[in-house]
């Protein structure tokens, strides 16, 4: 398989994790609400075996997508994995038979989810596990310490290689690196809303990775049309500005679009490699929730 040179360049969250900024998100793999299995599972495929001959070497997933079908997916379409290849998943949810998203954050619903998302990837140890604690968007108050201890102590037993947290605030993130090392941090964040600003500096400085989720979620009119504006005027898409605008934003920010087309993966792939000139920029920067 030839792998392509892949634009925006790569990341070092660990001596041994370093993946391509732009990745890849599983989550449309599933079907309709991320529930059940996908349409067109050769188009899933083809998707994934699409993002590694494009370069990425960052997957994002979770068994609780599908549930369990996502991973499946990824290991039909992807396993044995390549070397370079870095599969990053999520526990502290499951999936109901209405398709809802209930926490489940007790040690051994935890311990459940590593040796689920280790069964249905076919792998002996999880390169990234991320805590995901908050609601939809926004952090919820209260101390992580139980559940992101019953996941260090699984780090600590080989079964993980290294740990993140998700939905989080300031807080709950010393709260974590008081009991073990975090690689990365996965919160609500893009051109509207920017309350992580300080929060991404702060990790940017301590060499931990940032993976905004919903880059073009919650825009108001006014925004949307801003960001319409700065896309026609370059000749590209809106998700394409708002993907390049995260990239410029700080280095240590990482991408994980998603998509179940290969055509979209392609303008995806190609958002990594647009400059945003001065001008446009300075307007992007003045979109604020």
């Amino acid at each position: 398989m030839a792998v392509q040179s892949l634009p925006g360049g790569t990341f070092t969250m660990a001596e041994d994790l370093t993946v391509s900024r732009m990745g890849y998100g599983a989550m449309q793999l599933a079907g309709p609400r991320v529930f059940g299995p996908p349409a067109d599972r050769d188009a899933a495929l083809a998707v994934l075996r699409g993002a590694i001959e494009r370069g990425i070497t960052h997957i994002d997933t979770a068994d609780f997508y599908g549930p369990h079908i996502t991973n499946q997916i990824i290991k039909e379409a992807l396993h044995p994995y390549a070397g370079d290849l870095r599969i990053v998943t999520k526990v502290g949810a499951l999936r109901d038979a209405e398709g809802g998203w209930p926490k489940a954050l007790s040690r051994e619903e935890l311990r459940q989810a590593v040796h689920a998302n280790l069964e249905n990837l076919g792998l002996d140890a999880l390169d990234v596990v991320n805590l995901r604690i908050g609601g939809f968007d926004t952090p919820e108050p209260g101390s992580i310490a139980e559940p992101f201890t019953a996941l260090a102590e699984m780090r600590q037993e080989g079964l993980i290689k290294h740990l993140g947290v998700s939905t989080v605030s300031a807080e709950q993130i010393k709260e974590a690196q008081s009991i073990a090392p975090i690689v990365c941090v996965q919160n609500f964040y893009n051109l509207a809303h920017r309350a992580d600003d300080e929060l991404i500096d702060s990790l940017a400085e301590q060499g931990i990775a940032y993976v905004p989720y919903f880059p073009l979620g919650g825009f108001s009119p006014l925004q949307s049309d801003t960001l319409h504006s700065v896309a026609t005027r370059m000749e590209t898409t809106p998700t394409a500005v708002a993907l390049a605008w995260l990239l410029q934003r700080s280095p240590n920010i990482l991408l994980i679009p998603g998509t179940s087309s290969v055509a979209h993966l392609r303008d995806n792939i190609a958002a990594a490699a647009l400059p945003l000139p001065q001008k446009e920029l300075a307007e992007l920067n003045g979109i604020t929730s």
